[in-house]
């Protein structure tokens, strides 16, 4: 019986373990400008052809360092494509991720080598290059972990006059939900900027690919750093199994736990100082192994953290923390950091050095509160109805990140709702051809419209008289035609109204005419046929636009009557001639033409040769 009963049991077993291995996560991997899918080595990675995520111009690129993909295309953006363009990845499973955009340089004569712009994710700024990153490899790509949860991912690259913002790859990769959880400020309302991440005594820059880590790392880099400073420190490394590295939720690879640094007696202290942006906050990821086969037994080495002066962990005993030997220890802090430098500093208690194998630092980022979706589809549909000139951009977030709104319209933050509004549209002059559409009316917080200047042309939408906040609306001097709406007399804020030079007819609206005896500018005048108010010309008859239609449908009613009576006339005469036409051709109907035919004959015969008694003799009386 259990002969049998095994092998079942066996079986069982690893049905149960496939069906309750974790899947695979998202990634997307994009090879910019490239028209085909392509693969790289040494990983054999992936990499999707660059296909409608953007526009731009595709081009052959110059790697700025061998820790970029070796990729051979990239895609840059000229200003006069505008000063925001954007990369939209659409069906983006909902959830964490870590999102990577590797820089590049156009490879053609007469390019800026490095040019310089600014890069946001779903609306926040996480990135300025600053001249010289192209010989940093850390600064050859822009990292942060974001959440992704309406199905798509935006990435943005805002021209700052300095070179056309170039992109040679992005990537896309799921990491766990608790991800770098930091405590309890930590929340899908907050980004994670990579600044650093450090591999102490390592000899190679590697990514966790290079070193067999979990999918779900999300293929982090790390720099190799063999010294904090000259005769500071020693690199001890060991070839041995590392415990509790791979784990949930960062899953870390065994790799880099395999060095470390360790202080000197000349400098038992190890100190690390770096540059970061002054009055933000830092998450910073300490990380320990054991692996001096000197240090044996808990107690033997003791030392403090210290950031910036402060000590944020006291009494730090490896074997104690972590259980033994060869084991991982991870340790957390985020900071307020209000100068220019970070500084971390590992200061012995018992024995005589510190130890440390790896360092991550993360720039704590607060997410942007994204513009009303209403109204960016309103702004879209307003881009597409007046022809936008393409150096505009418009593309994107209308309001975020803040450092780059877009140019024409103006924001304001709705605190009531927590998202960004449209309160005002500034597109004077600007050589706009097209029409204004209905959907402009979806914009509900502006509070001044000013198109003056430019050659649209078509009806003023009556939409417009729903906008309730607007103080201002200038279309002068456009094509406009047609009579002005009666909603816009509903406009009760309505400060400014000018109409002139356009091409607008008809009685101005009553409700207008009175406004103007409350204050209110409004300028109507080098419009052809409008009237009804001082200043121009005095109104005929007028007919409602109820009446106008009433008659128009009076006058269809009798023309489709008239073209009725007259096809049915023509029909009914038809009718007629075809049976006269039958008649005529039947056998007995032609025999009684023949015989009325012979006898009007004969009968006129007879008169011919009959004679009056007077002319056959003389009368007998």
């Amino acid at each position: 019986m259990l002969r049998f009963l095994l092998p079942w049991l066996l079986i069982h077993c690893f049905v149960f373990s496939l069906s309750s291995a974790r899947p695979q996560p998202f990634a997307m991997r994009i090879s910019c400008g490239a028209r085909t899918d392509v693969h790289t080595l040494p990983t054999n990675t992936p990499w999707f052809k660059d296909f409608a995520y953007t526009g731009g111009i595709p081009a052959n690129a110059t790697r700025p360092s061998y820790i970029s993909p070796p990729l051979k295309t990239l895609r840059y953006f000229p200003l006069s494509a505008g000063p925001e363009n954007c990369y939209i990845i659409n069906r983006v499973p909902k959830g964490h991720y870590s999102v990577r955009i590797f820089f590049g340089i156009v490879k053609q004569p007469n390019f800026d080598n490095e040019p310089l712009f600014d890069v946001s994710v779903e609306g926040t700024q996480i990135c300025s290059l600053k001249s010289g990153w192209s010989n940093h490899d850390e600064q050859t790509f822009a990292e942060s972990l974001v959440f992704l949860t309406d199905g798509s991912a935006s990435l943005c690259f805002h021209s700052t006059g300095h070179g056309d913002p170039a992109i040679l790859a992005i990537e896309i990769l799921q990491v766990d939900e608790k991800a770098y959880y930091f405590g309890s400020k930590w929340s899908q309302g907050m980004i994670l900027r990579t600044a650093t991440r450090l591999n102490c005594g390592a000899g190679k820059p590697k990514f966790d690919a290079d070193n067999n880590g979990n999918h779900w790392g999300g293929d982090r880099f790390w720099s190799p750093i063999k010294t904090f400073g000259q005769q500071s420190d020693r690199i001890i490394s060991v070839e041995a199994s590392i415990k509790q590295a791979s784990i949930s939720p960062n899953f870390y690879p065994e790799a880099l736990y395999r060095s470390a640094l360790v202080s000197t007696d000349s400098q038992p202290d190890l100190t690390y100082i770096m540059d970061v942006d002054p009055n933000r906050n830092y998450s910073i990821w300490f990380h320990f192994a054991e692996i001096d086969g000197s240090i044996r037994n808990v107690g033997e080495r003791i030392f403090d953290i210290l950031i910036n002066g402060n000590v944020e962990f006291q009494d730090v005993d490896i074997l104690k923390l972590s259980g033994g030997p060869y084991t991982a220890l991870v340790l957390n802090r985020t900071v307020a950091v209000n100068g220019r430098t970070l500084t971390i500093t590992l200061q012995p208690k018992e024995g005589s050095h510190a130890i440390i194998n790896a360092i991550e630092v993360f720039e704590v980022v607060s997410a942007e509160v994204k513009t009303s979706p209403d109204e960016v589809r309103a702004l879209r549909s307003l881009k597409k109805a007046l022809a936008l000139p393409v150096r505009f951009g418009w593309n994107g977030d209308p309001c975020v990140p803040q450092q780059h709104p877009w140019s024409g319209a103006d924001c304001q933050y709705d605190k009531a709702g927590n998202k960004w509004v449209i309160d005002g549209l500034g597109l004077d002059n600007q050589g706009l051809t097209g029409f204004l559409p209905n959907e402009t009316s979806q914009l509900r917080y502006l509070q001044s419209i000013n198109l003056s200047g430019n050659s649209i042309h078509g009806p003023i939408p009556a939409s417009l008289g729903t906008i309730t906040k607007l103080e201002v609306l200038d279309l002068s001097y456009n094509s406009f035609n047609g009579s002005i709406p009666e909603s816009l007399g509903q406009l009760t804020s309505l400060r400014i109204l000018n109409l002139n030079g356009n091409s607008l007819s008809g009685r101005v609206p009553d409700a207008l005419g009175a406004r103007l005896l409350h204050r209110a500018s409004f300028n109507f005048t080098d419009n052809a046929g409008l009237c009804g108010i001082p200043g121009l010309p005095a109104c005929g008859p007028h007919l409602s636009t109820g009446a106008k239609l009433g008659i128009a449908f009076g006058a269809l009613i009798m023309f489709l009557l008239i073209i009725t009576f007259v096809v049915c006339c023509w029909k009914r005469r038809q009718n007629i001639l075809r049976v006269q036409n039958a008649a005529r051709d039947a056998p007995y109907a032609k025999a009684r033409t023949h015989l009325s035919r012979d006898i009007q004959m004969t009968m006129h015969h007879n008169q011919g040769h009959t004679r009056a008694p007077t002319e056959n003799g003389r009368l007998i009386s």
